[in-house]
Formats: structure tokens, C-alpha cells, sequence
């Protein structure tokens, strides 16, 4: 999992996804109350993440990425697309912290979502970290399903913005899922 010449690290921003083939792409984003589903066939090596904001939106409300019951269906059939099959399927899910303090438990209420979706879908969860307080910088690869994640301090928490370059693992904390 170390930085090889040819690694191309792609920022999945709220309200996108990205599914990749290439064993040099490395997947990023960083969550607070937001949820990533880091998805991925080990037996063809393909693999993706969503960054949803909300479960899902209001009745009557518009179908949109940004939204998990949308972005978690974009991210299946696109995986499908590029010759995943279901029954291999396997997710790590990232995020659902409460990071500004208040009461609306909207991290909360995203997690269970996530986890809710996938049981429905049948697709084993073999990996998370959720909740808290603090938000999380996540890598994934998309072709092994290995991910790693950094607990940002609560001073650099800049959700959309492009990934800090990594800290040696003796300055940072990091968990390997």
C-alpha cells in the first residue's frame, strides 16, 4: 500500500463516485457526518466509493447523488457495469460523525442507513468505522478492497477539499481495514 510511481490518487468529493479497475488508482475523500461506501469484487479486481451527505431525500424530493439511497444504487450498477458480479460484492464503510456538536444526529441516522442498505442488498460489511466525533481522511484501493484511514484533528476538518499529503504513520494515526 505504499506511494508507487505510477499511483493516481482520485478525490471522491459529496455527491460522487468513482469506480476504478486500475491497480494504481487510489481513492480518497474526507467525511465528518457523511458516509463513503468503499465497495469492491476481490475475485476480478474492481472497485469503488461513494461520498453520500443524506440517507435519503424528503418525500417527493428529487433523485440525487448526494442523497445514500441514490449514490449507494449508482455505485452497485456502475460496479456491475465494469464486471463486478453482486455475489462477490463486499463493503467497508467510513464516517457518520458528529463533527459540529449539535443534535441532529444526521451521522447517526447516515450510518444506519448505510449499514441497513447494504444488509438489504445482501452485500457483506467486512469493515467500518463510524461515528464519533472527529472526521476521518480515508484511501481505498479500488482493485484489493484495502483501505486506510486518519483521524484529522479537529483544526484541518475540510470536507471537498483535495487530499493532504499523508503523514509518516508516526505523526498520524492510522488504521488499516
Amino acid at each position: 500500500m505504499t506511494k508507487i510511481e505510477n499511483d493516481r490518487i482520485i478525490t471522491v468529493i459529496q455527491g460522487e463516485y468513482h469506480v476504478s479497475k486500475l491497480p494504481t488508482d487510489r481513492l480518497s475523500t474526507v467525511l465528518g457526518s457523511c458516509i463513503a461506501c468503499c465497495m469492491y469484487d476481490g475475485q476480478i479486481g474492481v472497485g469503488g466509493m461513494n461520498h453520500f451527505i443524506l440517507a435519503q431525500a424528503a418525500a417527493g424530493g428529487v433523485m440525487d447523488i448526494k442523497y445514500g439511497s441514490y449514490s449507494m444504487e449508482m455505485l452497485i450498477n456502475n460496479l456491475l457495469k465494469a464486471g463486478a458480479s453482486k455475489s462477490n460484492l463486499q463493503a467497508k464503510l467510513f464516517g457518520g460523525a458528529n463533527v459540529i456538536g449539535n443534535n441532529a444526529h444526521i451521522g447517526e441516522q447516515n450510518a444506519l442507513f448505510a449499514q441497513d442498505f447494504l444488509d438489504r442488498e445482501g452485500i457483506p460489511l467486512v469493515g467500518k468505522s463510524l461515528g464519533g466525533n472527529k472526521a476521518r481522511r480515508i484511501h481505498f484501493w479500488p482493485t484489493t478492497g484495502a483501505a486506510r484511514q486518519f483521524i484529522v484533528p479537529k483544526s484541518d476538518v475540510r470536507e471537498n477539499l483535495a487530499p493532504a499529503p499523508i503523514k509518516p504513520q508516526s505523526q498520524a494515526e492510522i488504521e488499516l481495514f
